[in-house]
Protein backbone atom coordinates (compact mmCIF):
# COMPACT_ATOMS: atom_id res chain seq x y z
CA UNK A 1 0.00 0.00 0.00
CA UNK A 2 1.42 3.67 -0.94
CA UNK A 3 1.40 6.08 2.02
CA UNK A 4 -0.64 8.47 1.11
CA UNK A 5 1.23 12.10 -0.45
CA UNK A 6 3.96 9.20 -1.66
CA UNK A 7 3.24 11.05 -5.27
CA UNK A 8 4.67 14.32 -4.20
CA UNK A 9 7.58 12.94 -2.77
CA UNK A 10 8.02 10.86 -5.83
CA UNK A 11 8.68 13.70 -7.62
CA UNK A 12 12.27 15.78 -8.16
CA UNK A 13 12.20 19.05 -6.88
CA UNK A 14 11.82 20.48 -10.77
CA UNK A 15 8.59 18.43 -10.91
CA UNK A 16 7.50 19.79 -7.51
CA UNK A 17 7.82 23.13 -8.42
CA UNK A 18 5.87 22.59 -12.36
CA UNK A 19 3.02 21.43 -10.01
CA UNK A 20 2.60 23.91 -7.65
CA UNK A 21 3.13 26.99 -10.67
CA UNK A 22 0.51 24.85 -12.73
CA UNK A 23 -2.12 24.66 -9.77
CA UNK A 24 -1.56 28.03 -9.06
CA UNK A 25 -2.74 29.47 -12.59
CA UNK A 26 -5.47 27.06 -12.61
CA UNK A 27 -6.47 29.27 -8.95
CA UNK A 28 -6.39 32.25 -11.03
CA UNK A 29 -9.51 30.82 -12.94
CA UNK A 30 -11.04 30.00 -9.60
CA UNK A 31 -10.44 33.17 -8.22
CA UNK A 32 -12.18 34.90 -11.49
CA UNK A 33 -14.98 32.73 -11.09
CA UNK A 34 -14.96 33.43 -7.69
CA UNK A 35 -14.81 37.59 -7.69
CA UNK A 36 -17.47 37.65 -10.41
CA UNK A 37 -19.57 34.94 -8.40
CA UNK A 38 -19.55 37.45 -5.44
CA UNK A 39 -21.86 40.07 -6.69
CA UNK A 40 -24.68 38.04 -8.06
CA UNK A 41 -25.20 35.76 -4.97
CA UNK A 42 -27.90 38.13 -3.87
CA UNK A 43 -31.42 36.91 -5.45
CA UNK A 44 -31.89 40.08 -6.99
CA UNK A 45 -29.59 40.51 -9.66
CA UNK A 46 -30.94 36.84 -11.27
CA UNK A 47 -33.41 38.64 -14.12
CA UNK A 48 -33.04 37.82 -17.81
CA UNK A 49 -30.82 40.57 -18.86
CA UNK A 50 -28.55 39.42 -16.30
CA UNK A 51 -28.64 35.54 -16.10
CA UNK A 52 -26.47 34.59 -19.08
CA UNK A 53 -23.39 37.25 -17.68
CA UNK A 54 -21.86 34.51 -15.42
CA UNK A 55 -22.27 31.95 -17.83
CA UNK A 56 -20.20 33.90 -19.66
CA UNK A 57 -17.26 34.27 -16.99
CA UNK A 58 -17.87 30.60 -16.70
CA UNK A 59 -16.75 30.06 -20.19
CA UNK A 60 -13.67 32.85 -19.50
CA UNK A 61 -12.67 31.43 -16.68
CA UNK A 62 -12.20 27.90 -17.99
CA UNK A 63 -10.91 29.13 -20.96
CA UNK A 64 -8.30 31.09 -18.92
CA UNK A 65 -7.13 27.80 -16.99
CA UNK A 66 -7.09 25.99 -20.40
CA UNK A 67 -4.84 28.70 -21.75
CA UNK A 68 -2.38 28.74 -18.76
CA UNK A 69 -2.17 25.22 -18.81
CA UNK A 70 -1.42 25.13 -22.31
CA UNK A 71 1.15 27.97 -22.18
CA UNK A 72 3.23 26.85 -19.55
CA UNK A 73 3.69 23.47 -21.73
CA UNK A 74 4.69 25.84 -24.53
CA UNK A 75 7.33 27.43 -22.12
CA UNK A 76 8.73 24.01 -21.30
CA UNK A 77 8.81 22.86 -24.92
CA UNK A 78 6.40 20.38 -25.02
CA UNK A 79 3.86 21.84 -27.15
CA UNK A 80 3.56 24.69 -29.38
CA UNK A 81 2.33 28.05 -28.94
CA UNK A 82 -1.20 28.05 -28.20
CA UNK A 83 -1.98 31.19 -30.62
CA UNK A 84 -5.16 29.93 -31.28
CA UNK A 85 -6.34 29.96 -27.62
CA UNK A 86 -4.74 33.22 -26.94
CA UNK A 87 -6.83 35.05 -29.35
CA UNK A 88 -9.73 32.78 -28.06
CA UNK A 89 -9.36 34.11 -24.84
CA UNK A 90 -8.82 37.77 -26.56
CA UNK A 91 -12.18 37.19 -28.46
CA UNK A 92 -13.87 36.12 -24.89
CA UNK A 93 -12.62 38.87 -22.82
CA UNK A 94 -13.64 41.88 -25.71
CA UNK A 95 -16.98 39.69 -25.70
CA UNK A 96 -17.66 39.83 -21.77
CA UNK A 97 -16.34 42.96 -21.07
CA UNK A 98 -18.73 44.01 -24.12
CA UNK A 99 -21.18 42.37 -22.72
CA UNK A 100 -20.54 43.65 -19.13
CA UNK A 101 -20.85 46.98 -20.38
CA UNK A 102 -24.41 47.19 -22.27
CA UNK A 103 -26.62 45.82 -19.33
CA UNK A 104 -25.04 48.42 -17.38
CA UNK A 105 -26.34 50.79 -19.59
CA UNK A 106 -29.68 48.93 -21.41
CA UNK A 107 -30.26 46.30 -18.34
CA UNK A 108 -32.51 46.82 -15.26
CA UNK A 109 -31.52 50.55 -13.68
CA UNK A 110 -30.52 49.54 -10.62
CA UNK A 111 -27.08 50.40 -8.47
CA UNK A 112 -26.33 46.32 -7.87
CA UNK A 113 -26.97 46.10 -11.40
CA UNK A 114 -24.50 48.18 -12.42
CA UNK A 115 -22.18 47.40 -10.24
CA UNK A 116 -21.82 43.89 -10.73
CA UNK A 117 -21.53 44.50 -14.57
CA UNK A 118 -18.65 46.95 -13.96
CA UNK A 119 -17.08 44.20 -11.66
CA UNK A 120 -17.37 41.76 -14.58
CA UNK A 121 -16.09 44.31 -16.99
CA UNK A 122 -13.18 44.88 -15.08
CA UNK A 123 -12.48 41.02 -13.37
CA UNK A 124 -12.41 39.92 -17.28
CA UNK A 125 -9.88 42.22 -18.44
CA UNK A 126 -7.50 41.98 -15.69
CA UNK A 127 -7.34 37.96 -16.06
CA UNK A 128 -7.67 38.35 -19.92
CA UNK A 129 -4.44 40.35 -19.78
CA UNK A 130 -3.02 38.56 -17.04
CA UNK A 131 -3.15 35.06 -18.28
CA UNK A 132 -2.52 36.47 -21.88
CA UNK A 133 1.11 37.34 -20.73
CA UNK A 134 1.92 33.41 -20.48
CA UNK A 135 1.87 33.28 -24.21
CA UNK A 136 4.72 36.31 -24.65
CA UNK A 137 7.99 35.97 -23.94
CA UNK A 138 9.53 39.83 -24.31
CA UNK A 139 8.64 41.89 -21.50
CA UNK A 140 8.23 44.94 -23.80
CA UNK A 141 5.27 42.59 -25.52
CA UNK A 142 3.84 41.89 -22.04
CA UNK A 143 3.90 45.55 -20.98
CA UNK A 144 1.85 46.14 -24.74
CA UNK A 145 -0.76 43.26 -24.22
CA UNK A 146 -1.78 44.63 -20.87
CA UNK A 147 -1.59 48.37 -22.20
CA UNK A 148 -3.54 47.20 -25.08
CA UNK A 149 -6.34 45.79 -22.94
CA UNK A 150 -6.73 48.62 -20.80
CA UNK A 151 -6.82 50.70 -24.26
CA UNK A 152 -9.11 48.57 -25.62
CA UNK A 153 -11.67 48.54 -22.43
CA UNK A 154 -11.41 52.04 -22.41
CA UNK A 155 -11.81 52.91 -25.73
CA UNK A 156 -15.26 50.35 -25.42
CA UNK A 157 -16.30 52.32 -21.98
CA UNK A 158 -16.22 55.53 -23.98
CA UNK A 159 -18.03 54.96 -26.45
CA UNK A 160 -21.08 53.38 -24.64
CA UNK A 161 -20.85 55.60 -21.16
CA UNK A 162 -19.35 59.21 -22.11
CA UNK A 163 -17.95 59.19 -19.53
CA UNK A 164 -14.04 60.10 -19.17
CA UNK A 165 -13.31 59.97 -15.55
CA UNK A 166 -15.14 56.55 -15.44
CA UNK A 167 -13.03 55.42 -18.38
CA UNK A 168 -9.49 56.73 -16.82
CA UNK A 169 -10.55 54.94 -13.85
CA UNK A 170 -11.39 51.52 -15.27
CA UNK A 171 -7.90 51.91 -17.77
CA UNK A 172 -6.13 52.56 -14.60
CA UNK A 173 -7.68 49.37 -12.93
CA UNK A 174 -6.99 47.12 -15.74
CA UNK A 175 -3.13 48.15 -16.14
CA UNK A 176 -2.25 47.64 -12.24
CA UNK A 177 -4.49 44.67 -11.98
CA UNK A 178 -3.82 43.27 -15.31
CA UNK A 179 0.12 44.07 -14.74
CA UNK A 180 0.19 42.75 -11.50
CA UNK A 181 -1.01 39.36 -12.90
CA UNK A 182 1.44 39.84 -15.84
CA UNK A 183 4.42 39.94 -13.69
CA UNK A 184 3.14 36.99 -11.47
CA UNK A 185 2.94 35.03 -14.33
CA UNK A 186 6.08 35.99 -16.07
CA UNK A 187 8.53 35.58 -12.81
CA UNK A 188 6.51 31.92 -12.17
CA UNK A 189 7.77 31.21 -15.88
CA UNK A 190 11.10 32.21 -15.18
CA UNK A 191 11.39 31.09 -11.54
CA UNK A 192 10.11 27.65 -13.25
CA UNK A 193 12.85 27.67 -15.65
CA UNK A 194 15.49 28.75 -13.49
CA UNK A 195 14.92 25.58 -11.31
CA UNK A 196 15.26 22.93 -14.33
CA UNK A 197 18.24 24.82 -14.98
CA UNK A 198 19.80 24.82 -11.95
CA UNK A 199 18.92 21.14 -11.87
CA UNK A 200 20.19 20.19 -15.31
CA UNK A 201 23.34 21.75 -14.01
CA UNK A 202 23.71 19.80 -11.31
CA UNK A 203 22.83 16.76 -13.74
CA UNK A 204 25.89 18.28 -15.38
CA UNK A 205 27.91 18.72 -13.12
CA UNK A 206 27.94 15.48 -11.55
CA UNK A 207 28.44 13.85 -15.15
CA UNK A 208 31.28 16.01 -15.84
CA UNK A 209 32.98 15.04 -12.11
CA UNK A 210 32.88 11.13 -13.34
CA UNK A 211 34.28 12.10 -16.82
CA UNK A 212 36.85 13.45 -14.39
CA UNK A 213 37.24 10.71 -12.61
CA UNK A 214 37.59 8.46 -15.39
CA UNK A 215 40.15 11.13 -17.30
CA UNK A 216 41.98 10.74 -13.84
CA UNK A 217 41.90 6.65 -14.29
CA UNK A 218 43.39 6.82 -17.95
CA UNK A 219 46.20 9.14 -16.80
CA UNK A 220 46.63 6.65 -14.30
CA UNK A 221 46.41 3.69 -16.50
CA UNK A 222 48.60 5.77 -19.33
CA UNK A 223 51.91 6.40 -16.78
CA UNK A 224 51.70 3.03 -15.76
CA UNK A 225 51.49 1.25 -18.84
CA UNK A 226 53.22 4.04 -21.41
CA UNK A 227 56.16 3.47 -20.15
CA UNK A 228 56.03 -0.12 -19.73
CA UNK A 229 54.95 -1.04 -23.03
CA UNK A 230 57.47 1.29 -24.87
CA UNK A 231 60.47 -0.66 -22.94
CA UNK A 232 58.69 -4.25 -23.55
CA UNK A 233 58.64 -3.06 -27.09
CA UNK A 234 62.03 -1.82 -27.09
CA UNK A 235 63.40 -5.14 -25.52
CA UNK A 236 61.61 -7.35 -27.77
CA UNK A 237 62.95 -5.74 -30.72
CA UNK A 238 66.64 -5.79 -29.02
CA UNK A 239 65.84 -9.53 -27.91
CA UNK A 240 64.44 -10.27 -31.95
CA UNK A 241 67.86 -8.86 -33.20
CA UNK A 242 70.14 -10.79 -31.03
CA UNK A 243 68.28 -14.17 -31.69
CA UNK A 244 68.53 -13.56 -35.35
CA UNK A 245 72.67 -13.18 -34.72
CA UNK A 246 72.31 -16.07 -32.35
CA UNK A 247 73.27 -14.41 -29.24
CA UNK A 248 72.72 -16.01 -25.93
CA UNK A 249 71.94 -12.03 -24.53
CA UNK A 250 68.54 -12.98 -26.24
CA UNK A 251 67.44 -15.31 -23.23
CA UNK A 252 68.12 -12.25 -20.72
CA UNK A 253 66.31 -10.00 -23.19
CA UNK A 254 63.27 -11.90 -23.05
CA UNK A 255 63.59 -12.87 -19.33
CA UNK A 256 63.56 -9.04 -18.74
CA UNK A 257 60.58 -8.42 -20.87
CA UNK A 258 58.83 -11.03 -19.17
CA UNK A 259 59.49 -9.21 -15.64
CA UNK A 260 58.69 -5.90 -16.95
CA UNK A 261 54.75 -7.48 -17.94
CA UNK A 262 53.96 -9.64 -14.93
CA UNK A 263 54.97 -5.98 -13.02
CA UNK A 264 52.45 -4.36 -15.42
CA UNK A 265 49.95 -6.43 -14.43
CA UNK A 266 50.45 -5.81 -10.46
CA UNK A 267 50.70 -1.94 -11.08
CA UNK A 268 47.51 -2.41 -13.45
CA UNK A 269 45.69 -4.23 -10.63
CA UNK A 270 46.43 -1.90 -8.34
CA UNK A 271 45.23 0.77 -10.70
CA UNK A 272 41.67 -0.90 -11.34
CA UNK A 273 41.53 -1.79 -7.35
CA UNK A 274 42.21 1.78 -6.12
CA UNK A 275 43.21 3.94 -8.69
CA UNK A 276 46.53 3.88 -6.84
CA UNK A 277 45.03 3.76 -3.06
CA UNK A 278 42.78 7.01 -2.32
CA UNK A 279 44.23 9.05 -0.30
CA UNK A 280 41.45 10.10 2.77
CA UNK A 281 42.44 13.40 3.58
CA UNK A 282 42.66 14.55 -0.20
CA UNK A 283 39.15 13.40 -0.73
CA UNK A 284 37.85 15.10 1.90
CA UNK A 285 39.32 17.81 0.83
CA UNK A 286 37.86 17.40 -2.48
CA UNK A 287 34.42 16.51 -1.70
CA UNK A 288 34.27 19.89 0.66
CA UNK A 289 35.57 22.11 -2.39
CA UNK A 290 33.17 20.06 -4.52
CA UNK A 291 30.22 20.44 -2.72
CA UNK A 292 30.80 24.35 -1.69
CA UNK A 293 31.10 24.99 -5.36
CA UNK A 294 27.78 23.25 -6.03
CA UNK A 295 25.79 25.85 -3.07
CA UNK A 296 25.65 22.65 -0.45
CA UNK A 297 27.09 24.38 3.22
CA UNK A 298 29.33 21.16 3.79
CA UNK A 299 30.53 21.04 7.91
CA UNK A 300 33.71 19.03 8.14
CA UNK A 301 35.05 16.85 11.27
CA UNK A 302 37.54 14.66 12.43
CA UNK A 303 41.12 14.25 11.16
CA UNK A 304 42.60 11.47 8.91
CA UNK A 305 46.12 11.61 9.65
CA UNK A 306 47.80 8.61 11.09
CA UNK A 307 45.02 5.94 9.76
CA UNK A 308 46.72 3.38 7.92
CA UNK A 309 46.44 3.07 4.17
CA UNK A 310 43.80 0.64 4.06
CA UNK A 311 41.54 2.23 5.86
CA UNK A 312 41.82 5.47 4.04
CA UNK A 313 42.04 3.65 0.87
CA UNK A 314 38.42 2.32 2.11
CA UNK A 315 37.17 4.81 3.77
CA UNK A 316 38.36 7.79 0.49
CA UNK A 317 35.94 5.69 -1.34
CA UNK A 318 33.07 5.58 0.47
CA UNK A 319 33.45 9.42 0.65
CA UNK A 320 34.26 9.91 -3.26
CA UNK A 321 31.22 7.94 -3.78
CA UNK A 322 28.70 9.22 -1.30
CA UNK A 323 29.82 12.83 -2.49
CA UNK A 324 28.43 11.82 -5.65
CA UNK A 325 25.25 10.63 -4.72
CA UNK A 326 24.74 13.85 -3.08
CA UNK A 327 25.46 16.23 -6.10
CA UNK A 328 23.63 13.46 -8.15
CA UNK A 329 20.60 12.33 -6.19
CA UNK A 330 18.21 14.74 -4.60
CA UNK A 331 18.63 18.43 -3.96
CA UNK A 332 20.73 18.93 -0.79
CA UNK A 333 21.30 22.23 0.98
CA UNK A 334 23.66 20.74 3.96
CA UNK A 335 25.97 18.27 3.95
CA UNK A 336 28.01 17.18 7.01
CA UNK A 337 31.12 14.63 6.94
CA UNK A 338 32.08 13.46 10.12
CA UNK A 339 35.45 11.33 10.99
CA UNK A 340 35.71 9.78 14.46
CA UNK A 341 38.25 7.11 16.22
CA UNK A 342 37.23 5.32 18.98
CA UNK A 343 37.43 1.85 20.32
CA UNK A 344 39.79 0.88 17.95
CA UNK A 345 36.99 1.58 15.20
CA UNK A 346 37.00 4.38 12.65
CA UNK A 347 33.80 5.51 11.73
CA UNK A 348 32.95 7.56 8.78
CA UNK A 349 29.13 9.59 8.56
CA UNK A 350 28.02 11.26 5.76
CA UNK A 351 24.64 12.86 6.02
CA UNK A 352 22.88 15.09 3.59
CA UNK A 353 19.31 16.80 4.16
CA UNK A 354 18.30 16.76 0.16
CA UNK A 355 17.15 13.04 -0.55
CA UNK A 356 14.37 12.07 -2.74
CA UNK A 357 12.95 8.70 -2.05
CA UNK A 358 13.50 5.93 -4.47
CA UNK A 359 16.82 7.78 -5.93
CA UNK A 360 19.12 7.35 -3.64
CA UNK A 361 22.14 4.41 -3.23
CA UNK A 362 20.84 0.95 -3.69
CA UNK A 363 17.10 2.55 -3.34
CA UNK A 364 17.47 3.68 -6.73
CA UNK A 365 18.82 0.07 -8.59
CA UNK A 366 22.76 1.25 -8.41
CA UNK A 367 25.30 -0.49 -7.65
CA UNK A 368 27.44 2.56 -5.54
CA UNK A 369 26.33 1.32 -1.97
CA UNK A 370 26.67 -2.43 -2.95
CA UNK A 371 30.23 -2.13 -4.50
CA UNK A 372 30.98 -0.04 -0.93
CA UNK A 373 29.52 -3.11 1.01
CA UNK A 374 32.29 -5.05 -1.28
CA UNK A 375 35.14 -3.09 -0.11
CA UNK A 376 34.71 -2.59 3.17
CA UNK A 377 33.84 -6.32 3.86
CA UNK A 378 37.09 -6.90 2.40
CA UNK A 379 38.38 -5.11 5.71
CA UNK A 380 36.24 -6.38 7.67
CA UNK A 381 34.04 -3.53 7.80
CA UNK A 382 30.42 -2.37 7.19
CA UNK A 383 28.41 0.01 5.66
CA UNK A 384 24.83 1.52 7.25
CA UNK A 385 22.88 3.10 4.93
CA UNK A 386 19.21 4.98 5.34
CA UNK A 387 16.65 7.59 6.04
CA UNK A 388 16.95 8.95 9.41
CA UNK A 389 14.20 11.91 8.67
CA UNK A 390 11.85 12.96 5.86
CA UNK A 391 14.40 14.07 3.22
CA UNK A 392 17.54 13.10 5.42
CA UNK A 393 20.15 10.34 4.16
CA UNK A 394 22.56 8.98 6.51
CA UNK A 395 25.62 6.89 5.21
CA UNK A 396 27.73 5.16 7.97
CA UNK A 397 31.15 3.20 7.51
CA UNK A 398 32.63 1.62 9.79
CA UNK A 399 36.08 -0.27 9.60
CA UNK A 400 38.17 -1.91 12.53
CA UNK A 401 41.96 -0.41 13.08
CA UNK A 402 43.48 -3.98 14.63
CA UNK A 403 42.33 -6.62 11.85
CA UNK A 404 43.97 -3.86 9.64
CA UNK A 405 47.68 -3.52 11.39
CA UNK A 406 47.22 -7.39 11.72
CA UNK A 407 46.72 -7.33 7.63
CA UNK A 408 49.78 -4.84 7.17
CA UNK A 409 52.14 -7.02 9.45
CA UNK A 410 51.43 -10.21 7.84
CA UNK A 411 51.84 -9.43 4.01
CA UNK A 412 54.77 -6.80 5.04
Amino acid sequence: MRRPGGWWRRKSTPAKVETYTRWSFHFFAVAELAAVGLPFTGAALWTRSTLWLPGMMLVHSTLSGLTASRALDWTRGRRPRPVRLLWALAAATAAVAAAALWISQHGPDREDVKAAAGAVFGISLIFGAGVTALGIRERRRVFGVVHAFAVVGGLMAYSITQDGLATLMAMTAVVVGGGFLAFTSVFSVWLLDAVYRLDEARETRARLAVAEERLRFGRDLHDVMGRNLAVIALKAELAVQLARRERPEAVEQMIEVQRIAQDSQREVREVVRGYREADLAVELAGAQGVLTAAGIACEMSGEAEGLPDEVQSTLGWVVRETTTNVLRHGDAGRCTVGLLVAEGRVVLTVENDGAEAGRDGDRGGGSGLAGLRERLRRVDGTLEAGFTGPGVFRVVAEVPLNRTGIVSEVTS
